[in-house]
């Protein structure tokens, strides 16, 4: 019979693993944090913001298109999208300026995404 391992607690329930681990870091706990997957989190959190900026730019450049382009279908409801996603944007930008310098490439990295939001 193979020796099958009990699953850990991040792998089995996610939220209980987080209070856990804030738990024992406000607990000054260092030796029974969990490292690798504590060390994978923090790095997902900066990228979950890199795609943040690039889904609001996909939106906001697809309302753009959309606007210039099919002038004749503008609406109360894209005015506010556009609206809406610029002050998110910067909102975004502002409460992380390291993203700042990211913005030229999430901007045309977005851009195919916002075409194909215009065209629909």
């Amino acid at each position: 019979m193979a020796n099958q391992q009990t699953p850990s607690l991040y792998e089995s329930d996610f939220f209980a693993w987080t209070h856990q681990q804030a738990k024992l870091l406000h607990q000054n706990q260092w030796h029974q944090l969990d490292l690798p997957n504590l060390i994978e989190e923090i790095a997902s959190l900066g990228k979950q913001q890199h795609q943040e900026l690039r889904n609001r730019l996909s939106v906001l450049v697809g309302h753009l298109l959309k606007w210039e382009y099919q002038s004749a279908q503008q609406s109360r409801s894209w005015l506010a999208t556009i609206r809406v996603q610029r002050r998110e944007v910067l909102r975004l930008l502002r409460d992380n300026p390291s993203l700042q310098p990211y913005l030229k490439e999430a901007l045309q990295e977005a851009y195919e995404n916002s075409r194909d939001l215009a065209s629909g």
